[in-house]
């Protein structure tokens, strides 16, 4: 469970929120240079580590830590904004005419309590370069009076936002152009507050290829209405923390800072279920981090520090994108590029295919991509940008750590205190990675312009200006553009296959696609139109087309992987016998196939997702309840580090609790666990980081989510003394604890519980 993994607080949303504030040159913290230091360094060989920076406490000015980047050859970083045009930034977003919208989290961890962290003062800020000299040189306060504002999209003239604590989505809109918000309109409404820590909620809001808005987290994903935001649900959950983002072809890649893992859900889209490979990447080569500065302030104490004081393990990856531009070195498109902010690194990775299945590389041995010496360069989110370049958000802070995790006694806490890192924030940057050789983009104009102009950036090189076209013809619903779309998807109109794609897309999205498109699709030499073409023909599978089906069918010996895959996808979950018996093929003509064998299995889980509540009916309604609720604080909170199936994660982040004693045990045991927190080892086994208090949490969420983690990973009920304990915990029950145990103010160790665990199992 979220809370039964302290590491939550490194959750790549952490790393969001992670992102410390630091205050101007008046309130920075003396300059000192301190050689941070580990009581295990004389025990441990050195030679092979890289050389690393002494952990230096001076604040720099923007362009003191410009010098300090280091960064491949031919590479330099730009600045386009930095303090105090905005402050504590961690998410930004472009209109179609390149105005970009800045989210501040200005009350994120301004001390290690946490002081004021609710405040409704954080804002979204408009900023514009008006001479194109790539700095931005205008600002206004866009949106004011906001509680730590967390996920944007631009749609047309509206900026729709969420904000910490609620799932509502509001539209904002400035129609005097005077660079404030004056409409504001509900897009998405649910109407309660959103559970958890600020750390551990949704990020995202990405329009995706698909033409679907996707968000992590929460199990739910949108379609864009007549100006509102319409919900589809995602039954087998959506999937990481902070940072989302998507590749040419529409597929997804998250990140579980919590589970310290550096990516994720990128092998099947969670419509479709859940599908991770345990060696999707190398947790030998992959999971290690190559920082050029000591990094004493890791939260997960000395098991995540090498003997030269630098991070030896992705804690808090976040902020992810595919890099999809057409202004910096070829070999860099389609590479995978995400933030470490503790190691202060930004990590480059290749995407694999084999076989249909996706691996990440790490491109370097021993080194990162991107590299600073600044203490405080926090990275937290990572784009393209329209003018064809990558964009780095960086928070400049001391403590990249929500406040759960930084309270008085931990190992992280004792570091703040001590380097005076609560000191440095209220300031942040935004940085511009550029080449030698390339140079800018010209800046857009998508907005205010006929549909028919708009085709043309269709299959622009740069995959902003692709995204963002489809995304505007469709808003526009001008649908006078239909031929020239189906004469380009269909290659009768000159263009690329990613322009062919593009086109398939925004005929979806403007309801016009047709067979005749698409049985050209199905027949295209490019094996992602022939996917993509399968992915749309889902309707017509639901409509139970036999004719469909079987030209469908004819595909099964497509020699491409990604084409198989896909037909699998669409067709595993159907009931026409046809569509079963072509699924059933695929299988049987790759018996040796991984993906395919897997992803089976995923649909097959996420249809069983679908009719969930049949488990359920030994329970009274009001006990389903507490059951369903905790699934879905579970798969969004708890997850990302105990693993979706109670199993863990390869990373070894937090225990598993599918048989875990101290969860098929006395109700006891988890409550005062998830009150008070965990620390230390657990049947001999030690993790990074331990469990955090979720004493914050009602005694009905506490309830809830104890009641589906006991059920979903013991049973019905379990044996406790000579009876038997349903695995319903009730709220009384926690309420009673809570009230019993209201002077413990630490956490617990696991041989508190002695008296209470079943004996372990005999060797």
């Amino acid at each position: 469970m979220k809370s039964i993994n302290l590491k939550y607080s490194v959750l790549a949303f952490a790393v969001v929120i992670y992102a410390c504030s630091v205050k101007v040159a008046t309130k920075s913290p003396v300059a000192t240079t301190v050689a941070a230091t580990s009581p295990s360094q004389t025990s441990q060989p050195t030679d092979s580590l890289p050389t690393v920076a002494p952990f230096i406490l001076t604040p720099l000015t923007p362009e003191q830590s410009q010098a300090k980047f280091i960064i491949p050859e031919g590479y330099h970083m730009e600045l386009v904004a930095s303090e105090p045009m905005i402050t504590e930034p961690v998410a930004i977003a472009w209109d179609g005419n390149a105005k970009m919208y800045v989210a501040q989290m200005e009350t994120y961890t301004q001390d290690a309590d946490g002081t004021g962290t609710k405040d409704k003062i954080s804002r979204v800020m408009l900023l514009e370069d008006t001479d194109n000299d790539g700095k931005m040189d205008k600002s206004s306060v866009f949106i004011k009076e906001m509680v730590l504002p967390r996920m944007l999209l631009c749609v047309n003239h509206e900026l729709l936002v969420n904000e910490t604590d609620t799932y509502d989505i509001y539209s904002y809109k400035d129609t005097n152009g005077d660079g404030v918000s004056d409409v504001k309109k509900a897009v998405y409404t649910v109407g309660k507050v959103a559970p958890g820590n600020l750390e551990h909620q949704r990020s995202g809001l990405v329009w995706n290829l698909d033409n679907y808005i996707y968000q992590t987290v929460d199990p739910i994903r949108f379609r864009y209405v007549n100006g509102m935001l319409r919900p589809d649900s995602l039954h087998s959950g959506s999937n990481g923390q902070w940072g989302l983002t998507f590749d040419n072809y529409g597929r997804l890649f998250f990140s579980r800072g919590g589970g310290e893992n550096a990516g994720s859900g990128f092998q099947i889209n969670p419509k479709y279920g859940q599908l991770e490979f345990a060696d999707a990447y190398s947790e030998e080569t992959f999971s290690p981090v190559w920082s050029s500065i000591q990094n004493p302030d890791v939260q997960g104490g000395l098991p995540r520090v090498r003997p030269d004081s630098t991070l030896n393990h992705f804690t808090s990856a976040n902020g992810q994108s595919i890099f999809r531009g057409d202004r910096l070195p070829a070999d860099l498109v389609g590479d995978y590029i995400i933030n470490e902010p503790v190691a202060r690194i930004i990590r480059r990775a290749k995407v694999v295919n084999r076989d249909g299945k996706t691996y990440l590389e790490n491109v370097y041995n021993h080194k990162e991509f991107i590299a600073s010496t600044d203490a405080f360069f926090r990275p937290v989110n990572t784009y393209s940008g329209p003018d064809g370049c990558l964009y780095i958000i960086d928070m400049n802070r001391g403590i990249i750590q929500e406040s759960n995790w930084t309270q008085k006694g931990s190992y992280l806490r004792k570091k703040i205190d001590y380097y005076g890192l609560a000191k440095v924030n209220q300031r942040g940057r935004i940085w511009r990675l550029v080449h030698d050789g390339y140079k800018r983009g010209h800046k857009p104009a998508l907005l205010d312009v006929p549909a028919a102009s708009l085709l043309t950036y269709l299959d622009h090189p740069n995959g902003w200006w692709r995204d963002n076209a489809q995304k505007q013809i469709i808003v526009l619903g001008d649908k006078s553009v239909v031929p020239d779309l189906k004469l380009m998807a269909t290659g009768k109109k000159n263009a690329s296959a990613l322009g062919r794609l593009h086109a398939l897309w925004t005929l979806e999205g403007l309801t016009e696609l047709n067979k005749e498109v698409l049985d050209v699709a199905l027949n295209d030499t490019d094996p992602q139109i022939r996917r993509a073409a399968i992915w749309m023909s889902e309707p017509y599978i639901k409509q139970n087309d036999n004719q469909w089906i079987e030209k469908l069918g004819k595909l099964t010996a497509d020699a491409n992987y990604d084409v198989k895959t896909q037909l699998l996808l669409s067709l595993g979950s159907s009931k026409n016998e046809s569509a079963k018996a072509i699924a059933q093929g695929i299988l049987a003509q790759n018996p040796t196939n991984q993906m395919l064998a897997s992803v089976k299995k995923s649909i097959d889980k996420n249809e069983d997702a679908k009719i969930y509540g049949a488990k359920l009916a030994g329970f009274t309604p009001a006990e389903r309840k507490l059951i369903t609720n905790g699934s879905e604080i579970y798969k969004s909170m708890c997850s990302p580090c105990h693993g979706g199936d109670g199993n863990g994660l390869p990373t070894k982040a937090a225990p598993a609790l599918r048989g875990a004693r101290h969860v098929n045990a006395d109700k006891e045991i988890a409550i005062r666990i998830l009150l008070h927190g965990l620390k230390g080892p657990i049947d001999g086994k030690t993790y990074p980081s331990e469990m955090a208090s979720m004493k914050d949490n009602s005694d009905e969420w506490i309830a809830s989510v104890l009641s589906y983690i006991r059920y979903e990973f013991v049973g019905t009920s379990m044996r406790v003394g000579k009876g038997r304990q349903s695995a319903v915990v009730q709220p009384a029950d926690v309420k009673a604890f809570r009230d019993q145990y209201s002077a413990v103010n630490t956490a617990w160790t696991i041989d508190a519980f002695d008296s209470l665990l079943p004996a372990p199992p005999k060797n």
